[in-house]
């Protein structure tokens, strides 16, 4: 196997040893023997809990991010909004996660990704209670837009820290696993928005999720510290501990090492010394293609997917003039196609390679998109059931790229990387349904499919350029 190398990264050493600044030495001989370790253990309760717990915080995370759109048909006749003011309200969340994303990756690089993570979350749990108390537009606008600084912030740390706490065989089924309580998220949002809100009024949505959420930031605050970012910033003792804790439940719950790895001995592994990484690096010689890549998978998946989600609905209610509760449920499909493909994805992804299956879900997608584009006088059910199914397979592009944008930068810049790569996908969600209004004004519906066709054809010949890292430990992928 080929391993990349990079001028700004460090040397390749001999197996089962790292270089400090000095050369090789005790301690990054210590630092590559926990790694090993960690490749060896198969997956136990300790990981389980690591899963569950971040995996709440996402599951919220989606439940709050979506939670608006299910008030919005009260507070527009209660407090008689305006187009421009429903405008603000949705697009303030958006400017809350780009920032949230910047600022919680970057904190996750330095102060720690349990400890970022439980921050956000607290933040997004105590603004959805905020904003379930206010009486005002002004008010509800600056609590979304604060909330939404948490909902930003918790993906990219969750996801950076679900990665590092994973060895190589099984890493993406260990994490699709976990990325699918985001679309679940999502679903439930709805069911329990369909019940409450029509029975004790609508502050009673954002009322709901912030108990649960101030009670997973404390859960979150006591996970223990990802190994692989003590051991980058030279806290082997304390690393040490934790993967001792590891075994522990490896043993216990009749978890045993691996007998052989499959993956070779890292070649190399960051030294043990906290070094300093700029944005800049991501577009430095060894990082450019593969970060301009992510950037362009990030905002193609996301263009085409939250465009569907935001359009969908509104398309089955004035095009095919369904009642507006039949079209809300038949929009909600999509992401119950999602989560379907997601868990055959979780599935399938350790053996088919998160390259083959971009690729193809791109290419699916856009096959669909194009019938939809082309096909002359579809009925409702062709309509609904190729945008349904193009949703399911495009968003599970979405999903991957939480597990493939980690796994392709060193544990220094993972958090900060993958918030970065993530901003696109909040510029995407602002383009995306705004150019979608622009081209209904101007003609019908075909020239908007036609535009997700192209979308996703770009997504996927970028998709062509990824850096396969099925079965490929981390230190190996990004050394």
């Amino acid at each position: 196997m080929t391993l990349e190398v990079s001028t700004l990264g460090p040397a390749i050493a001999s197996p089962g040893a790292v270089l400090s600044a000095d050369g090789p030495g005790p301690t990054s001989t210590r630092a590559a023997a926990l790694i090993a370790r960690i490749e060896a253990l198969a997956f136990s309760r300790w990981h389980i809990r690591g899963r569950v717990v971040m995996g709440s915080a996402t599951f919220l995370d989606a439940f709050d991010a979506l939670s608006l759109a299910f008030v919005l048909p009260i507070l527009v006749g209660l407090w008689h909004l305006k187009p421009l003011q429903i405008g603000w309200l949705i697009g303030s969340s958006y400017i809350g996660q780009l920032v949230g994303a910047l600022l919680f990756s970057r904190m996750a690089e330095t102060r720690g990704r349990t400890s970022s993570a439980a921050i956000a979350t607290a933040i997004m749990s105590v603004m959805s209670l905020a904003c379930g108390a206010v009486g005002s537009f002004p008010l509800l606008l600056a609590c979304r837009l604060i909330q939404g600084i948490g909902v930003g912030g918790e993906m990219p740390v969750a996801a950076a820290y679900i990665s590092e706490l994973s060895r190589a065989p099984g890493r993406g089924r260990f994490f699709m696993l976990y990325e699918l309580l985001f679309p679940i998220g999502l679903m439930a949002t709805g069911q329990v928005a369909a019940f409450v809100v029509p029975a004790f009024g609508w502050r009673s949505l954002f009322l709901i999720a912030g108990v649960p959420g101030l009670i997973v930031a404390v859960l979150i605050a006591r996970l223990p510290e990802s190994p692989r970012w003590l051991i980058g910033r030279g806290r082997l003792d304390e690393a040490e501990r934790i993967v001792a804790d590891m075994e522990a439940s490896g043993r216990r719950n009749g978890a045993s090492v691996a007998p052989t790895p499959a993956a070779p001995v890292p070649a190399a592994i960051e030294p043990p010394v906290a070094k300093r990484t700029r944005w800049t690096e991501l577009l430095s010689p060894f990082y450019r293609v593969r970060t301009l890549v992510a950037w362009a998978l990030w905002a193609s998946a996301f263009f085409v997917s939250n465009s569907l989600n935001n359009w969908l609905p509104t398309l089955y209610h004035l095009h095919y003039k369904l009642k507006l509760g039949a079209a809300l449920h038949i929009a909600s499909l999509t992401n119950v196609a999602q989560v379907i493909v997601l868990l055959a994805c979780a599935f399938c992804i350790d053996r088919i390679g998160r390259r083959k299956w971009t690729v193809a879900a791109f290419a699916l997608g856009a096959a669909l998109m194009a019938a939809l584009a082309l096909v002359p006088h579809q009925s409702f059910v062709f309509t609904a059931a190729m945008a349904t199914a193009a949703y399911g397979v495009i968003g599970s592009v979405a999903a991957v790229l939480y597990l493939y944008t980690p796994e392709i930068y060193p544990t220094r810049m993972r958090a900060m990387s993958t918030g970065i790569a993530t901003s696109w996908l909040r510029l995407a969600s602002a383009v995306g349904p705004a150019l979608v209004g622009a081209l209904l004004s101007k003609g019908g519906t075909g020239g908007v499919f036609l535009m997700f066709c192209g979308v996703a054809v770009f997504g996927g010949l970028a998709a062509l350029f990824m850096v396969e890292t099925q079965g490929r430990r981390l230190e190996e992928i990004a050394p």
